[in-house]
């Protein structure tokens, strides 16, 4: 898993929603320095992680997780 790319879809999504970093976290109910750390990709999302921001966005977590090699 290459958690640069993951946590440049997050954001991308993120923003496609129109959501701010806080709406997202409030809605995940983790802190904004938990979603700020996996958007900058200094934290490693684990699957509980992948899970919640997919659901909050309304996506699926492969469409988080997909990328092209």
């Amino acid at each position: 898993m290459d958690t640069m790319k993951i946590a440049l879809r997050i954001r991308a999504f993120r923003k496609l929603k129109g959501l701010t970093q806080l709406e997202l976290a409030d809605r995940m109910d983790v802190s904004v320095s938990v979603l700020g750390a996996l958007e900058r990709g200094t934290r490693r999302a684990d699957a509980k992680l992948i899970r919640l921001i997919a659901e909050a966005l309304g996506v699926k977590e492969e469409e988080l997780l997909y990328f092209d090699r």
